[in-house]
Parts: structure tokens; sequence; C-alpha cells
């Protein structure tokens, strides 16, 4: 069951949405790697606004994928890539279905 979430929302610049996409799509292997990560999705909500949005069982999990290499990546590249620093939000989940 998952309990903690987290949502990530990123703007690339002008001319780096392709490298956004493929950044989120490289990430999706680092994520099934983590243990702690139950679900783990990168979706693209207009032309150049992205978002990640991962769920886990506890807090611990979440903590650990924040301080994973998925976020160091992220604040590596975020100059480069992004307008502005990723609006990252905790969030509690409420309900859930998982497959």
């Amino acid at each position: 069951m998952v309990k903690t979430a987290l949502f990530v929302r990123l703007e690339a610049r002008g001319g780096k949405e392709k490298d956004v996409e493929k950044f989120l799509r490289d990430a999706q292997s680092i994520a099934n790697e983590e243990p702690g990560t139950t679900a783990w999705f990168a979706i693209r909500l207009g032309p150049t606004t992205f978002g990640i949005f991962d769920a886990f069982p506890d807090e611990k999990g979440r903590d650990a994928h924040l301080s994973g290499r998925i976020a160091k990546a992220l604040m590596d590249n975020a100059p480069l890539l992004l307008e502005k620093q990723p609006s990252i939000e905790k969030a509690d989940v409420i309900a859930s279905k998982l497959k």
C-alpha cells in the first residue's frame, strides 16, 4: 500500500522540450531500481510543462527517492533544461489502486 507521494512540476526552457522528455524517459530505469518507489510516472501537461508523480509505501521510501540519483540528476541539469527550479510537492495518499 502506498501512503506518501511526490508531485514534481517541470517547466522546460524554450527549445529544451525534447531534452526534458529524454531526461524523463532515461530516469525510468533508475526509478525501476529503487525498492522504495512503488509507482513512478513521467507526464507531459502541456507544450513545455512536464511532471513526475511517484508514490511510496512510507516516508523512508520518499526520503530515499528525494536523496537519490534521479533527484540529483534533476537538480544538476535544472539550469540547462528548465526555466525555473522544479516545484516539488509532498503529498499523503488517501486512496490508491495499483495493479
